[in-house]
């Protein structure tokens, strides 16, 4: 069966950044059939070389233009018009057997007017298997809105045509966190409270939010990482086992652990960079967090009093992904061992690390802490691919365990809402030494893992 996928927003940032690069790499590989057809769509008045000429301007990596060539198809379309809906239908219809996708990488303000564009001219008919339709987060700006967006979308498309992308799922670690936790004997025998004493959480960048101001002014770090990355990441490593790990199933356990955490509104810290509000799109007067830490807990059996500490922001001290989990210290006599630490790291480099303690070389009875890492990026240099590579080649099998269920997203919606519905103050950063001072007054347990 001829495979198309059509790309809405063919022109943006995430096209020549990700989506181009992932499509290059896959069809290197061998993932694509030949006869696969990438149709690009923009407004303007191009052919396929005017349209490959603007990308090469915008694409930073080395792309085989010449075969990426042979995949694509421009298409002149106004997103507005119906009649160009059913263009586009005549042209794909054209071929007796299609599995059809329809990638939307636009800003969420345009969903419904494409979703509704796509059902109206039967380019998707609702419950047909072989179609699909990809949005990329955010999936709203709060609870309401984002039931809004999916009641509209659940009257033109069943669920499970409907594909919703969190790129953080697409990482190698996150895909090795259910094989860590359950695949290790060692692990999955001591992953609760009476082994665990804290998780800790981390998403940290040393880049402002550049040209993005248009929209992270709206949302801000809570809203852009918390309700999403970083929720799934928590979701993961508390989540029960699953009855088997078919996509429901695991999604079934994920809703259940997001479900049960609990944040305390007293410990919460949110900042701002020192600058912020001169960057372009920017409110001047804007209080949008740019940083935010606090700490939760789980209210179920399993993490009972075991405090999650998540903190994510921009403007800090390095790039850095992971999480951390803190086992307890040990009962022995041996006073100077230290604690277990468990590190997975999702970026930017991959892999796992374990703390453990052994006797220190030599004649003395010193404990000293030492590090098994394994380096995931290490190991498959040059072969471990991009996030986007894998949730696209999943897309193409119909393959949805990496993309994101709506109770998921719904569920961390609530959460985010009680928060907002609190008084929180937004302090102003100039350095991570700034945050750090403060979160160590606040939470002791977390000040190893900053």
């Amino acid at each position: 069966m001829k495979k198309i996928i059509t790309i809405f927003g063919s022109t943006g940032n995430l096209m020549y950044k990700k989506l181009i690069p992932a499509f290059d790499n896959l069809i290197k590989h061998n993932y694509l059939d030949s006869d696969t057809q990438i149709y690009v769509v923009a407004r303007k008045n191009w052919n396929l070389e005017e349209y490959i000429e603007d990308a090469k301007k915008q694409v930073t990596v080395p792309i085989d233009w010449d075969k990426l060539t042979t995949y694509l198809k421009y298409i002149e379309m106004d997103i507005t018009n119906l009649d160009d809906y059913y263009k586009l239908k005549d042209l794909i219809d054209n071929f007796k057997e299609v599995d059809r996708m329809f990638y939307l990488a636009v800003p969420p303000s345009l969903f419904p007017t494409i979703a509704k564009g796509i059902s109206t001219s039967g380019l998707i008919k609702k419950d047909d298997e072989n179609s699909r339709i990809v949005f990329e987060k955010p999936f709203g700006e709060d609870l309401k809105t984002a039931k809004k967006i999916n009641q509209e979308l659940w009257s033109y498309f069943s669920e499970n045509q409907i594909y919703r992308i969190d790129h953080y799922l697409g990482k190698e670690m996150i895909q090795n966190i259910l094989v860590v936790r359950f695949a290790n004997f060692i692990f999955e025998k001591n992953w609760d409270n009476s082994s665990i004493e804290s998780i800790v959480i981390l998403a940290k960048e040393t880049e402002g939010i550049m040209n993005r101001g248009n929209y992270y002014d709206k949302v801000g770090a809570l809203k852009d990482m918390v309700q999403s990355h970083l929720m799934q990441m928590a979701s993961l490593v508390t989540m029960e086992k699953p009855e088997t790990y078919n996509s429901n199933d695991i999604k079934n356990e994920k809703v259940k652990a997001i479900k049960s955490l609990k944040i305390d509104p007293n410990n919460i810290i949110l900042g701002q960079y020192k600058g912020y509000k001169n960057t372009k799109n920017v409110d001047p007067d804007s209080n949008t967090e740019t940083f935010v830490y606090l700490k939760a807990c789980l209210n179920n059996k399993r993490f009972k009093n075991v405090p999650i500490h998540f903190l994510t922001g921009k403007m800090l001290d390095e790039k850095r992904s992971e999480i951390i989990i803190n086992f307890k210290h040990s009962n022995s006599s041996y006073s100077s061992a230290q604690q277990n630490k468990l590190v997975i790291k999702v970026a930017p480099k991959e892999g796992v690390n374990f703390i453990l303690n052994v006797k220190e070389a030599g004649l003395t009875e010193s404990i000293i802490p030492v590090k098994l890492d394994y380096c995931h990026s290490c190991s498959f240099l040059g072969n471990t691919p991009e996030a986007y590579e894998k949730l696209l080649l999943d897309l193409f099998n119909k393959q949805n365990s990496l993309f994101t269920r709506w109770d998921e997203i719904e569920s961390s919606w609530k959460i985010i809402d009680e928060l907002k519905g609190h008084e929180l103050n937004v302090i102003t950063y100039e350095t991570y030494e700034d945050l750090k001072k403060i979160i160590i007054k606040q939470s002791e347990d977390i000040k190893y893992d900053l």
